[in-house]
């Protein structure tokens, strides 16, 4: 797994693990929208890796599924002593997972669903549109597919990625997630409905909703705001 590394000047608090989303990297998401030079300038080192299949990370042999994945990022944080954790869209469904593996000290979750995002995906019409095919008929199949094959991708792996996940369902359960936790949802994120039932699942967890669709929040600079204020 790529990961690019960000150190600051001076150290002040412990490292911060940057996730991206589904379809994209960790440059797309974190590094243009300027979060590692924020953080930085907070006194925070910065990782942030591409995820397997994604990126310049090529896809994996094993498995590409949630536990997989996570347990790359476990090892990559696993010779620190705390990490904060910053998850958007499929990076915050998998960062769900890591308080019980990670030295995760604080956790913020954006744009994710309360349910499994990859169950109802037509994998097969995706890959379909991927080689030349018709545009499927069902608009979440669609909007995948048209992810899956934007430049720079492979839609391969991340079709597998896809069937990967959804072997492995998220269903989160009230006690996974007891570190402080800081959901954040964009006002016009259909992605995020039903967010509120999520965060109500971890104890004294809160909920920022700031301006934009899915792609919008992300790069808000009402979200990076919150989340550095939550991070100290």
């Amino acid at each position: 797994m790529t990961v690019r590394r960000f150190s600051p000047g001076t150290v002040s608090g412990p490292p911060v693990l940057l996730v991206h989303g589904f379809a994209s990297d960790g440059h797309t998401d974190w590094i243009t929208t300027g979060w590692p030079a924020a953080l930085t300038a907070t006194g925070r080192e910065v990782l942030v890796p591409d995820l397997p299949g994604h990126g310049s990370s090529p896809a994996t042999g094993g498995s590409q599924g949630a536990k997989a994945i996570t347990a790359e990022l476990t090892r990559l944080v696993s010779g620190l002593s705390e990490v904060d954790v910053v998850g958007y869209s499929l990076g915050a469904r998998l960062a769900w997972e890591l308080p019980a593996q990670a030295p995760v000290r604080r956790l913020v979750l954006a744009g994710v669903s309360p349910f499994e995002p990859f169950g109802a995906v037509d994998v097969v019409a995706a890959m379909a549109f991927a080689e030349g095919g018709k545009t499927p008929a069902d608009p979440l199949t669609a909007m995948i597919a048209h992810m899956i094959t934007a430049p720079g991708r492979n839609p391969a792996a991340l079709a597998r990625c896809i069937e990967d996940l959804r072997q492995e369902p998220f269903a989160p359960v009230a006690g996974a997630v007891t570190v402080p936790t800081l959901f954040v949802a964009g006002v016009d994120d259909p992605v995020s409905q039903g967010i509120e039932t999520l965060a109500g699942l971890v104890p004294g967890a809160g909920l920022v909703r700031v301006p934009g669709d899915h792609g919008g929040a992300l790069r808000s600079p009402e979200f990076k705001a919150a989340v550095l204020d939550f991070l100290g």
